[in-house]
């Protein structure tokens, strides 16, 4: 038992001094500013990407056709054993790779990114995540571009830190700093006189010193004669642009007719500014006014000559509705019924038109049909009268867990009222189905005495997008204790560990198989299905052998003297080396369980901190 003790403190010593040289001489890995992406023939960024240990992170950059048309251009991460060198460890050398990208089945997938003309420039970027041991500073990444009938690989340097900030708090860092747009600035105010049409640009001017992307302006529209003075006569005057850079000023430029009811005087005219710092960063949302001047009637005149009898029309509202099913999941179909009321006590409608129209995820719809279309007419809605109006929608797949919106647009005729025009919101929740899998499930031991215990460790991972509540792992079988293990919430792409002992109370009396049985809660608190998975384990009763001392060799010395060279005899011939042999096993297997502990231990400690800082 003192040499096993020995032993087995002399191998864990030898497991710190190796796993420290080790360390050390990762530490002593020169990262540095590669200059190959001075070299680059078509990828150019205007400052490096940055990234932290553990996290997502985005690289964006630049592409430019520089001698030809490029078609069906595709970027991705390029493999490459760049990052790869021997080092001393222990008794040998070793190949340690310092990519530091984690490595999974779509890590090197190509992007797709369109046709690029010749002199033209794109911008693209490609998401991975950061090793948790990756080393902080900068890494210069081989980015593998291809097009229809050539490809290179260009490099692009990336920041990496292990500090809590990430990328996501320096955007919003650069987002408390104050607006990006200034409107109006070195223009006089436009001016515009009742019946002509009024030509004019609007500048916007980007003051902060970062490039915008992804760029749309919107201008307010209003259909009341006293706050808007144009007409609408287009479905939307949105403006978008790729990007705009720091200092460029934009002037949008607009063509309105003066609407006949409009007034003297000053109009504010409201614009919405939406962008991105990044191609695949967060929808940034700006709000700014700017004024125009009218010559039109005078306001005095233009209040007496108001009717609210020329404006008597019927109300059509939704007084009730549904979806078959009642659930509605992502990817799957469904049917909406409306329950159209004519609201009004006295004024019909008539040739009615619905147009039902999809909230937009990303420029595409959510909700889309078969035909494309869903449009309905009814003839008539007497005052009071109820209509059923139905559609067949599919909610796009891939859309995250929330509600979504369709509009129903209205256009119908009244008898004092003709084209009259209104809109109504119905919200439509989507649901996301929860998905999850497993990691190989380690063992070890994987033979157990009864009262001894073995290590189970394997991890869960959320593949869906919704987060998995409360999840639990339930270890049963005869041969063991029963174990339930709280792994907690596992949000969407992330992993949950489990890590415990099973403790064997009888001999396994059958192929050794261990239920895992996996719960886990809806956002409501409903269990879900469990996912079920197995594991073997051996439990057999504990050998009598093993309780051999030498009191009970000298309790038999008189028992046994007369059969010499019988079983004292094997002892006084092989029990050294026999001896020996248990307490170099026993070494063996105390080192590894130790490593792996310490490993778990680790990996366990930095999901802790990333939990804090997200």
């Amino acid at each position: 038992m003192r040499v096993c003790k020995v032993l087995t403190a002399w191998a864990f010593a030898l497991f710190l001094v190796v796993s420290n040289a080790a360390t050390a001489f990762a530490a002593d890995y020169k990262l540095g500013y590669n200059t190959n992406a001075s070299d680059n023939d078509y990828i150019f960024t205007t400052k490096a990407p940055k990234g932290n240990v553990g996290k997502n992170m985005t690289v964006t950059f630049r592409i430019r056709a520089t001698d030809e048309d490029m078609e069906n251009v595709r970027v991705s991460l390029a493999e490459t054993t760049d990052f790869q060198q021997w080092e001393e460890r222990g008794s040998g050398d070793y190949t340690v790779d310092y990519y530091p990208f984690e490595i999974t089945e779509n890590t090197f997938v190509s992007k797709s990114v369109g046709n690029i003309k010749k002199g033209n420039v794109k911008s693209a970027s490609i998401s991975a995540r950061v090793r948790r041991d990756a080393l902080q500073g900068y890494y210069s990444i081989p980015i593998l571009i291809e097009w229809d009938g050539g490809n290179d690989i260009d490099y692009v340097n990336v920041w990496i830190s292990t500090s809590s900030s990430t990328a996501e708090d320096d955007e919003e860092d650069e987002k408390k700093e104050g607006k990006y747009f200034i409107i109006g600035e070195n223009q006089p105010t436009p001016r515009g006189t009742y019946p002509n049409v009024m030509n004019f640009n609007v500048n916007f001017r980007n003051k902060r010193e970062t490039t915008v992307q992804d760029v749309t302006i919107s201008m307010g529209l209003s259909e009341d004669d006293t706050k808007f003075p144009f007409e609408i006569n287009d479905g939307n005057y949105d403006r978008t642009y790729e990007r705009i850079a720091y200092g460029e000023t934009v002037a949008v430029p607009y063509s309105m007719a003066i609407r006949k009811d409009s007034y003297t005087g000053y109009y504010p005219i409201k614009y919405t500014v939406t962008f991105r710092l990044s191609s695949e960063g967060d929808l940034h949302t700006e709000e700014g006014t700017f004024y125009v001047h009218i010559t039109s009637k005078d306001k005095e005149d233009d209040l007496g000559e108001f009717d609210a009898n020329d404006r008597t029309r019927a109300r059509l509202i939704v007084d009730s509705y549904h979806t078959v099913p009642e659930q509605i999941y992502a990817g799957e179909e469904f049917e909406l019924i409306l329950n159209m009321k004519n609201a009004s006590k006295n004024v019909g409608a008539s040739n009615i038109l619905f147009n039902l129209e999809s909230e937009k995820v990303s420029d595409s719809a959510v909700f889309t049909t078969e035909s494309g279309s869903s449009s309905m007419v009814v003839d008539d809605m007497g005052p009071g009268q109820s209509t059923e109006v139905r559609a067949v929608f599919t909610a796009r797949a891939g859309v995250d867990q929330r509600s979504y919106s369709i509009t129903i647009k209205e256009k119908y005729d009244s008898p004092e009222f003709k084209n009259a025009e209104e809109s109504i919101v119905v919200d439509i929740p989507v649901k996301q189905y929860a998905r999850l899998s497993t990691s190989n499930i380690d063992v070890m031991p994987d033979s157990i005495t009864t009262g001894a215990e073995s290590n189970v460790m394997f991890g869960i991972n959320n593949t869906g997008k919704v987060i998995l509540y409360n999840v639990t792992a339930t270890f049963t079988a005869d041969s063991i204790k029963t174990v339930e293990t709280y792994v907690g919430n596992i949000k969407p792409g992330e992993t949950g560990n489990v890590d415990t002992m099973l403790t064997g109370i009888s001999p396994t009396m059958d192929d050794g198989t261990v239920k895992v049985t996996i719960t886990y809660e809806d956002e409501n608190g409903t269990m879900a299905e469990p996912v079920e998975k197995e594991l073997t384990l051996m439990v057999t009763e504990e050998s009598q052998d093993m309780m051999w001392d030498e009191s009970m060799m000298g309790d038999m010395d008189g028992a046994v003297e007369t059969e010499s060279t019988g079983v004292k005899a094997v002892f006084q011939k092989y029990g050294i080396l026999i001896g020996v042999a248990v307490v170099i096993l026993a070494a063996v297997v105390v080192v590894v369980v130790i490593r792996i502990r310490k490993k778990r231990k680790a990996a366990k400690e930095e999901e802790d901190i990333d939990d804090e800082i997200s």
